[in-house]
């Protein structure tokens, strides 16, 4: 009889020890999954996403360049500027040096020489008229030059003309001139009517004196450019008779200068 075979039952541990392949090891809570108390730490904190610092480069902003007509208009201004400030210095000067005033002008007397219709209807003037001139001024003369126009005027209507004469009026001098003033009217008839009907109703016709007259002014010694004035004088009188008296009820001046 065959020997029994003892069966020894094998330590199924042990087995498995030597025999089976040793199984990694693996966390019971996966990274990133819920929260364990004996998790991984590790899977606890959160690293923020990798992010590429680029540098920031400032650039300079592009300079104006200024053309050359925005230069020469910059000059030119300036250059005027500092001319208008130098004249108006030297301007300043002579008049606290000099205090220059206006010439002064009246009408003293009006006489009418002519004063009639013509053969071909034309209404044919003449008047002498007596002017003063005064220069108030202490340190000032006025050269009266060529070139003079005097006249008078009716409601727009030319009625005679002249000029001045020529003279150098010193210091606070008073000249009186005397002025021959002659001309021609068309239509003669109507302006005459005209007149009359004016003296009828107002008792006064009124008259308009316009002398435009060349000077030189003289400083000290100094004589300046060539300038013009003006002179607008209004008349009231009471009729224009021929060879008579004529009284002027009003009058009135103003003088201005003018390049």
């Amino acid at each position: 009889m065959a020997d029994h075979q003892k069966i020894h039952p094998l330590n199924m541990s042990s087995t498995r020890d030597v025999e089976a392949p040793q199984a990694p090891t693996v966390p019971l809570v996966p990274r990133g999954s819920a929260t364990s108390d004996k998790g991984d730490p590790a899977a606890h904190i959160h690293y923020p996403p990798f992010q590429r610092t680029i540098p920031v480069i400032h650039t300079k902003p592009p300079k104006k360049r200024r053309s050359c007509c925005c230069r020469f208009f910059c000059w030119t201004f300036s250059l005027l500027l500092l001319l208008i400030l130098v004249i108006g210095l030297i301007a300043g000067t002579l008049y606290l040096v000099f205090q220059p005033k206006l010439p002064k002008f009246s009408i003293d007397s009006l006489q009418i020489t002519t004063f009639n219709l013509t053969s071909n209807s034309s209404l044919s003037a003449t008047f002498n008229v007596t002017i003063t001139a005064k220069n108030p001024n202490k340190k000032v003369g006025v050269y009266y030059e060529g070139g003079s126009h005097i006249s008078v005027w009716y409601t727009g209507t030319n009625l005679c003309q002249g000029s001045l004469p020529k003279f150098y009026q010193g210091h606070r001098n008073t000249t009186v001139l005397n002025v021959l003033l002659s001309g021609q009217t068309d239509d003669g008839s109507t302006l005459i009517t005209s007149l009359q009907q004016q003296q009828q109703q107002t008792g006064t016709i009124p008259l308009n004196l316009r002398v435009n007259q060349p000077v030189r002014i003289k400083l000290g010694k100094l004589k300046l450019m060539k300038v013009k004035f003006r002179v607008r004088c209004r008349l009231d009188i009471d009729s224009l008779s021929v060879n008579n008296a004529i009284t002027i009820r009003n009058s009135s001046c103003k003088f201005r200068f003018r390049l």
